[in-house]
């Protein structure tokens, strides 16, 4: 909900697309700074504590956002700083996210319980998009805000009533920015995830940029509003949720590495028939389309990693891993937003999904042997 009102009170108060891409990257750039630093965090220290720590902080900026939004205070400039707070609450918050899955199931369980966890986050992002533009358009932004906030309180609960083993760090032989250096070495020397994590950056570099410009193309494009912009939202929540419930069905029936190709082609090729469309119906089952190759390929390239690396450097593998999503996030919503502002949205998302189909059909000619991963 907060992301959907967010984005779209950014465009409603400034019209522009290059502000929607200031927003991005304000949230992205703490990943630059801090988030490789969160995954060497989260094998030092308990990763339910860091949790609770970054939530409660999420928890203060969404009620700080809506406090503005009611008082008719909120500008620009604002919506930026609480977003790049936001980013660094963030920061720390994903790397111990991923890695805590394993004190929750065994390995042997990790695609089930990957597939799972996604499930109920596009479950939301199914409900709450459109949740937004409704109560956006009815109640005012702020009243998303406040929402967000609230649901916060639930989370925290949830996690201080878990029942877990006592956390076992890693002993401390090295300094910290050695173990970060450990973290880097076992990444780039790892053919899997080395392939997986530079994959992942391109994704996040040219394949997200659809996701800022949705207030553009909900409006620009459709010719709709705050609502058609939430169901846009939803749409791609949808198809995120199927690739998700598939992945969870399938489970180890299926090999994981064929079904993370067909992502890598699905979600391009949809992209583009989302360049070519100017209608609401067709632009939703397009983002459908999209969602789902989205979501098959980042779910199974956190599972494919997760199943790789060695206990002892989960935090910082995967700390690594999530930087790369966020990190190169920012720069892919500022170079879209820049290139939406003078080629138009429909041209800017074209030009992402050639990119990625050339780098699926790269992925499957130079490195087959992700393909036969079980």
């Amino acid at each position: 909900m907060q992301r959907t009102a967010q984005g779209y009170l950014v465009f409603d108060l400034t019209h522009s697309p290059i502000y929607l891409g200031y927003v991005g990257f304000a949230y992205g750039i703490p990943s630059w700074l801090f988030m490789i630093y969160g995954g060497a965090i989260a094998d030092r220290f308990p990763r339910r504590t860091i949790l609770i720590i970054a939530q409660a902080a999420m928890m203060v900026l969404a009620f700080i956002l809506a406090t503005l939004t009611f008082l008719e205070m909120v500008q620009p400039w604002q919506i930026i700083v609480l977003a790049f707070l936001l980013g660094c609450a963030n920061a720390f918050d994903a790397p111990a996210r991923q890695a805590f899955v394993t004190e929750l199931v065994e390995r042997h369980d990790l695609t089930n319980a990957i597939a799972l966890n996604s499930s109920m986050i596009n479950a939301a992002a199914v409900i709450g998009p459109a949740v937004a533009g409704i109560t956006y358009a009815v109640f005012g932004p702020a009243w998303c805000f406040t929402i967000n906030g609230l649901t916060f309180i639930a989370v925290i609960t949830a996690l201080v009533l878990m029942k877990i083993a006592p956390f076992k760090p890693v002993e401390r032989v090295h300094s910290i920015l050695t173990e970060i250096k450990e973290g880097l070495s076992y990444t780039i020397q790892h053919p899997t995830i080395r392939v997986l994590v530079v994959n992942l950056a391109l994704l996040s570099l040219v394949g997200l940029g659809f996701v800022t410009l949705l207030p553009v193309w909900a409006v620009d494009v459709v010719g709709g509003d705050a609502t058609t912009n939430g169901f846009l939202h939803t749409a791609r929540g949808l198809g995120a949720l199927s690739g998700a419930l598939l992945i969870a069905a399938i489970g180890g029936s299926y090999p994981r590495g064929r079904l993370f190709m067909i992502g890598t082609f699905v979600m391009p090729v949809f992209l583009i028939l989302l360049s070519l469309t100017r209608v609401l119906p067709a632009s939703f089952i397009t983002l459908m389309g999209t969602g789902w190759g989205f979501m098959v390929v980042v779910n199974l390239s956190n599972t494919l990693v997760q199943t790789s690396v060695t206990d002892a450097l989960r935090g910082r593998v995967m700390g690594i891993f999530t930087f790369t999503f966020f990190g190169f996030m920012p720069i892919g919503s500022m170079i879209n937003g820049a290139l939406a502002e003078q080629i138009g949205a429909p041209l800017t998302i074209q030009i992402n999904a050639i990119i990625l189909l050339a780098a699926a059909c790269l992925l499957a000619i130079r490195f087959p042997f992700i393909r036969k991963k079980a």
